[in-house]
């Protein structure tokens, strides 16, 4: 079944369909939420809610889009929501400590977790959504309920703070190697 059949048989009512799509995207949903929380139980939590509302809003699908990103602005939404439930905390990244792992590429991606980790939620949202769940600026505009203009300021801002806190990590590095 197609996403485009499994949204027209959602919209008559069939749960059916809708666990084709949950089945298909949850994978990808959790892993965005993880990265965005930093925390399983708030990510399993997103996930949950974001998809509760999208079967609920099954009705405003515009027929011809991507299911994908209309999945993710729910992501996002829920994300928003959960920011004002609960004021974020210290995020820790998911996953074990330092891996003693030699694999580079291991390596560099609990980097990013960590400086990830070290942004604030909206920053690690929006940079989420953009460059991991591959949301155009036009759907995080849609997403976020803000202008292209707006979307691209912050996506400027959080990839600067995200840059700065890299560059820190492994100046980091290189001071506790030579030590």
């Amino acid at each position: 079944m197609t996403d485009e059949q499994a949204v027209l048989r959602c919209q008559d009512g069939d749960r059916e369909a809708f666990h084709h799509l949950v089945e298909r995207y949850q994978d990808l949903l959790y892993r965005t939420a993880m990265l965005m929380t930093g925390s399983r139980a708030l990510a399993e939590e997103l996930v949950q809610g974001a998809l509760r509302s999208a079967w609920r809003g099954i009705h405003g699908f515009q027929h011809g889009c991507p299911v994908k990103p209309w999945l993710m602005r729910y992501l996002a939404r829920e994300g928003v929501s959960q920011r004002r439930r609960r004021p974020a905390a210290g995020v820790v990244p998911s996953g074990p400590g330092q891996p003693d792992d030699p694999d580079e590429a291991q390596h560099e991606r609990q980097e990013m977790r960590q400086a990830l980790a070290g942004l604030d939620a909206d920053q690690r949202h929006i940079l989420v959504l953009h460059y991991f769940a591959d949301l155009t600026v036009p759907q995080l505009a849609k997403a976020l309920d803000a202008g292209e203009d707006a979307v691209n300021t912050r996506l400027s801002r959080a990839l600067g703070h995200l840059r700065e806190r890299l560059e820190a990590q492994g100046a980091q590095e290189v001071a506790n190697d030579g030590s």
